[in-house]
């Protein structure tokens, strides 16, 4: 634990006071389309995002509540898609292939992660399918646990526990039960965890 002296708590304490909201300052806002531009492609070399999720950091920097600030928004998004930075079909291909990849997530929740992020249904369907469809789910499913280092059950209260991590990263309850079988567990915890699911 670190020791401060009174006299270095006291300045850090009163910088606090005098300097109360500091680090989390408010976006400048601006009324140029090049200043927004150049802050969107900025915020796009950092990470890919949705059209909605660009549009949801541009608002706070524009007077978002005038027809003005809607206007640069939406011409900032219009040139950024006819540049080809902005694709919510390459973004959720993008994002798809890597929660698959790398975090062994299964279909449902790449589509609830993505729709909460504002990609339209179609395209996330027409997506994830086109990802999604080779991938052996229960296959998926045991790299997942692999993964998160969970291995074969040995009581009930472990067995509702992987089912309950199994459902969070988007496994179907059909596979999830095919692996609790294959891992000899009880008929009765089986049955009780798909009581829980009605």
């Amino acid at each position: 634990m670190l020791a401060f002296s009174h006299q270095a708590f006291t300045t850090i304490y009163n910088f606090g006071v005098l300097f109360p909201c500091m680090p989390f300052s408010r976006p400048r806002k601006t009324g140029s389309e090049d200043e927004l531009y150049e802050y969107a492609v900025g915020a796009l070399t950092r990470r890919m995002r949705s059209v909605a999720e660009l549009k949801r950091l541009l608002r706070p920097r524009v007077e978002s509540d005038t027809e003005y600030g809607q206007t640069l928004v939406e011409l900032v998004i219009r040139r950024l898609k006819d540049q080809g930075y902005l694709n919510d079909a390459k973004y959720a291909a993008a994002y798809s292939s890597f929660r698959r990849d790398n975090e062994k997530f299964g279909r449902m929740r790449v589509v609830t992660d993505l729709k909460a992020k504002g990609v339209h249904g179609e395209v996330i369907d027409k997506e994830v399918a086109s990802v999604y469809d080779e991938v052996n789910e229960e296959k998926q499913a045991r790299d997942y646990l692999r993964r998160k280092r969970l291995q074969k059950p040995r009581d009930r209260k472990q067995a509702a526990r992987i089912f309950r991590h199994l459902t969070r990263a988007g496994f179907r309850s059909k596979t999830i039960f095919a692996i609790l079988k294959k891992w000899d567990v009880d008929d009765e915890t089986l049955s009780a965890l798909e009581g829980a699911l009605e």
